[in-house]
């Protein structure tokens, strides 16, 4: 599968107007189905009728084979999504995920790998969201040297209103047109998106959205994001700047830079209409226009005000300087999200402590700081990572000894458990850097 898919994505980069007429063989091709299902992790949530990769598993082939058989005939329909969710700050419910029966998730995956590399030939580097060979730090990375190294001097930082909820059915549909001219898979992806949400028992129909937690869903908002704000920004709102103009999405999250203030407050001014001609909504709440870069700080000052910052992808975009006393693009966890991973260690601390040894706990403890140190630990944070490092080992200390009436450990004892399983410690783990060169990115 992998050598096809090279040579369709190779034959998408050379002619980026080529509609693809036959594709659907790639999706009901057997061992294409087995690789994909390789690929699927067991540990992941099962769907509305229960069944594990493991179990699927027991007759592989077998089950491979019939599905395949029902892909080629048109007569495979996915079964409504399982909706769950998951916590979110400022929402009592949570943010709502549709998790797919697993033989429909070996069919998301088959059709997201026939798809991708189709898109990600004329994808726009401003995105930067669920695309291979790119991540949060490397839209950081870009968005920081920009204002760094360019002439921006005002930030719009925006936000859709559920965003994955209201994509729009009949517009997704003509934007995968551009590209895929195979009437199958489009009936298929047609039947994925009206599949439904079974919830408490009863089945609702979908009549717009694309539901978070689908494999398919990224790859779909990244196309629907791509023709509604991609190229209109690259090739419409940029060329009719009178100064620089920059743009960085990642998902739904996305934000513009300007040089001059009147190209910025005209983008937050059609940014409204151009999302409600597609079906979405600008959340005006949210969405802000700012003074921001190198010559904020002065400015602000001379007014009797702080410089404003800005929130993007987890990290507070603030006004420093270097030792030199020179301007300088600098982050930090924001204050939201900080929270939000203390009290989700606290609440995962909280439960462990009934189920699982101490060494295990410390083990999971050591692999749940890790990983916010892996996401949050860059240039300029180190003071909050530290601190997330100092209020972590607290609450593991408190919850290890709640294990019984008897405590488990003194201080001393803890940091002795600590060294035993390799207690990470706060330090740079992402050069973010946004004063060195471009060129040795």
């Amino acid at each position: 599968m992998a050598t096809d898919l090279t040579r369709i994505g190779e034959r998408a980069r050379k002619e980026p107007g080529l509609v693809f007429t036959n594709l659907y063989h790639h999706i009901y091709d057997v061992d294409n189905l087995r690789a994909c299902y390789d690929t699927l992790d067991a540990k992941k949530a099962t769907g509305v009728d229960g069944v594990t990769k493991e179990e699927y598993g027991i007759n592989l082939e077998e089950n491979l084979r019939d599905l395949s058989g029902r892909l080629r005939r048109m007569g495979y329909r996915p079964q409504p999504k399982r909706r769950s969710y998951i916590p979110k700050p400022g929402s009592e419910k949570g943010r709502p995920l549709g998790i797919s029966n697993l033989e429909d998730k070996i069919v998301e995956e088959v059709t997201k790998r026939t798809l991708e590399p189709i898109h990600e030939a004329v994808f726009e580097d401003s995105s930067h969201g669920y695309r291979p060979g790119r991540s949060q730090h490397k839209c950081l990375d870009a968005l920081g040297r920009t204002i760094q190294q360019k002439k921006v001097n005002h930030v719009v930082e925006a936000d859709i209103k559920s965003f994955f909820d209201k994509v729009n059915h009949e517009w997704m549909i003509k934007f995968l047109r551009h590209r895929i001219g195979d009437e199958r898979v489009i009936r298929l992806i047609i039947r994925m998106l009206k599949s439904g949400i079974m919830e408490e028992g009863l089945t609702r129909a979908t009549e717009e959205g694309t539901p978070q937690g689908s494999i398919l869903s990224p790859l779909l908002s990244n196309i629907y994001l791509h023709y509604v704000l991609d190229l209109w920004f690259s090739r419409r709102v940029s060329r009719q700047c009178r100064g620089e103009a920059y743009y960085y999405r990642f998902a739904d999250d996305f934000l513009a830079c300007f040089q001059y203030k009147g190209d910025a407050v005209s983008f937050q001014r059609r940014l409204k209409d151009r999302l409600e001609g597609f079906g979405l909504k600008l959340a005006e709440e949210k969405t802000h226009c700012i003074e921001f870069g190198r010559f904020a700080r002065e400015d602000a000052q001379k007014r009797g005000e702080k410089p404003k910052d800005f929130t993007f992808l987890g990290f507070t975009h603030y006004c420093g300087k270097t030792k030199e006393g020179y301007f300088k693009v600098k982050r930090r966890t924001s204050r939201k999200k900080l929270g939000q991973s203390l009290r989700n260690f606290t609440d995962w601390a909280k439960k462990a402590r009934h189920v699982l040894r101490k060494g295990e706990m410390l083990r999971q403890a050591r692999n749940r700081v890790s990983g916010h140190l892996n996401y949050y630990a860059i240039t300029d944070n180190l003071e909050r990572s530290s601190y997330y490092v100092y209020r972590a080992t607290h609450i593991l200390f408190k919850w290890l000894n709640r294990k019984s009436q008897r405590k488990a450990y003194t201080w001393e004892g803890f940091n002795h458990a600590l060294a035993w399983v390799g207690w990470p410690k706060p330090g740079v783990r992402k050069d973010l850097n946004p004063c060195r060169r471009a060129e040795a990115y």
